[in-house]
């Protein structure tokens, strides 16, 4: 007895330590304990009750060969460095900018790369108390203040993000469930604003602000039930993925402002989404402890995975790892079947991504591809997952007779259209202004699957007055027709002086408490127990529909690394050419060098620091 209480004393010991390295098919992962970067005086920093770490990137095109930045927010404090990498220790004494904020937090940022330079970068910082900040840390100046006086908007905001290849549009998200167009340019008004219905659609809706001049916010959207805890552009920038705490993903074209199609979490929230570096697949994580893909072209599940213990917080794809490999050419027989078959496959691939190889080796004509998408993950539970998802996943060659396992995971190559699975799913608010989703040039295959058209799409007409097609490959006036003439507008007016009071909310502190796992709470306490039986039955009718396969209706994945990395959770994960970026709520952010990516500097460093720990 007693040599088995000491030998599982000695696995649950084994199982806590922290990981200082990992090894999957590419090399060993390992952690630069010197190039770590966290407040000043390394002090863990006492978690309870803060908003999540956050980091963001920015490279300014420095001649010295050394332009990457670094933004992260501890607590009320938010810093700015430069990031060395893999390449020398971190200098935490020399922050570029420092800012420390009394009634509000800073809980989310994001740079602008279209106008970064080595003497200037818009920085956008979202607040615990529904402001967003523009800053120029370089210059240390605030430039402007949006939502000063809390008019639009009362609750946390959860993301912001600047529009693709704007150097003025950004999009702000709450979690009152809305989310907001701004210009830099234009002012934000003394009074609360009046908004005019632009479009209605099956649990969404989205509103102009209605004033003699233009002002923001130019739109709003109000998205599903509960927070809207997440966004995220396509890589071509013509669509946008939100998550929210009611479960459900929704990708919208943002140019039409039209639902593409949607997916409902196992149960729970939904916290965070990404996109494939081509555009073709999203993968979203939230409180169900999974990571969903859900592929963009037929609006369907293909795959789940399952390896975190609690909450998924980020996912992330690497671009650098995600490769496609083509294979000697095929010898065609002939047949009408296969040929189209191949030549749906080849439309596949819409996205013409700048980030990544796939969009440069994706011109497979006749050839049968070789692809791996690698993805990665952190959660609640302190661990890391790197997932890979393979062409066995991705493109099954099932024979005619299908298999009973696969019945339900490639139904058909033509999925039911979004239409009927939203209406046996859901309760539409309004059901006479959604019409068939009118692709972009880029993004789809003239054969569209009828997966991709909106609830009621008998009535394609009413669209098509209101979303013409955007046509235009200029991203900076992608906003500049049909739907967005009114809303988006010149001028530049004086903003409101800075000042950040929050008034405390407690019912938006309660978000993301364990015990709303099942569905969306309202913010009003009145109304907490008929939402959350509405949810529950909500979430009881689309299981088991394409919105919610059951689990043994599509491949389960199994992560390739799983490890715990830190103490406390783990809110961020970036990767990065020569290494990854992970950060927890203790507001140490890691760097874990890439196989054969770690520099002489490092490697010292490495070899003189105790292995094991995290310093």
């Amino acid at each position: 007895m007693l040599i088995l209480k000491m030998a599982a004393e000695g696995g649950g010991k084994e199982m806590n330590e922290i990981k200082t390295q990992f090894t999957t098919r590419e090399g060993v992962y390992k952690l630069l304990t010197h190039s770590e970067y966290s407040r000043p005086n390394r002090v863990p920093f006492n978690s309870q009750g803060s908003n999540p770490v956050k980091v963001s990137f920015v490279n300014v095109n420095d001649q010295s060969g050394n332009g990457d930045r670094i933004c992260f927010n501890v607590g009320r404090e938010l810093y700015f460095y430069i990031y060395k990498g893999v390449r020398k220790a971190a200098d935490l004494s020399k922050p570029i900018d420092k800012r420390i904020y009394k009634g509000t937090q800073p809980t989310c940022h994001d740079f602008n790369h279209l106008t970064a330079t080595a003497e200037s970068v818009s920085l956008l910082v979202g607040f615990s108390a529904g402001q967003v900040q523009l800053i120029d840390p370089i210059k240390k100046e605030t430039s402007k203040l949006f939502n000063e006086e809390r008019l639009i908007d009362k609750s946390r905001v959860t993301c912001v993000k600047w529009v693709p290849g704007s150097e003025s549009l950004f999009l702000v998200s709450h979690a009152s469930g809305n989310l907001y167009l701004y210009n830099v340019e234009h002012t934000c008004g003394t009074t609360a604003p009046h908004y005019q219905l632009l479009k209605q659609g099956d649990n969404y809706s989205v509103h102009t602000c209605k004033s003699k001049s233009t002002r923001n916010p130019l739109l709003k959207w109000t998205v599903g039930e509960g927070a809207l805890n997440e966004f995220a552009f396509s890589p071509d920038g013509k669509f946008l993925a939100c998550v929210s705490q009611d479960g459900f993903l929704r990708v919208f074209n943002f140019d039409a402002v039209e639902l593409h199609g949607t997916m409902k979490s196992y149960f729970g929230g939904l916290l965070c989404v990404c996109w494939s570096p081509d555009g073709k697949y999203i993968v979203a994580g939230g409180e169900d402890d999974l990571v969903t893909v859900w592929s963009f072209l037929d609006c369907r599940v293909i795959a789940r995975g399952h390896g975190h213990k609690s909450w998924v917080s980020v996912v992330a794809f690497d671009h650098y790892t995600t490769s496609v490999e083509e294979s000697d050419p095929l010898e065609f027989s002939g047949s009408d079947e296969d040929f189209q078959e191949q030549l749906a496959n080849s439309g596949r691939d819409r996205a013409n991504s700048t980030q990544s190889r796939l969009s440069k080796r994706n011109s497979t004509e006749s050839r049968p591809v070789s692809v791996t998408y690698r993805f990665g993950s952190v959660g609640q539970d302190t661990q890391l997952c790197l997932w890979d998802l393979t062409e066995d996943i991705l493109f099954p060659h099932l024979p005619l007779s299908r298999t009973r396992t696969h019945t339900n995971v490639m139904n058909a190559t033509i999925p039911p259209p979004c239409s009927t699975i939203l209406a046996s799913s859901t309760n539409a608010t309004n059901g006479s202004t959604s019409g068939a989703v009118t692709p972009s040039v880029n993004s789809v295959s003239p054969t569209l699957p009828r997966s991709n058209s909106l609830p009621h799409s008998a009535t394609p007409s009413a669209t098509a007055t209101t979303a013409p097609t955007t046509t235009t490959t200029n991203n900076t006036n992608k906003l500049s027709g049909g739907i967005m003439d009114s809303a988006i507008a010149t001028g530049v007016s004086k903003f409101a002086t800075l000042s950040l009071h929050e008034r405390k909310e407690r019912h938006h502190d309660k978000d993301h408490k364990r015990n709303h796992s099942m569905g969306h709470i309202s913010s009003k306490s009145s109304d907490k127990l008929n939402v959350l039986t509405k949810s529950k039955a909500d979430a009881a009718k689309t299981l088991g529909t394409p919105l919610c396969p059951r689990m043994e209706d599509v491949p389960l994945l199994e992560p390739l690394i799983c490890k715990k990395i830190a103490h406390e959770r783990l809110t961020v994960l970036i990767f990065l050419e020569d290494c990854l970026v992970t950060a927890c709520q203790e507001g140490f952010i890691c760097t874990w060098a890439r196989p054969g990516k770690v520099g002489l500097l490092s490697s010292q460093n490495q070899a003189s620091s105790p292995s094991g720990t995290v310093v």
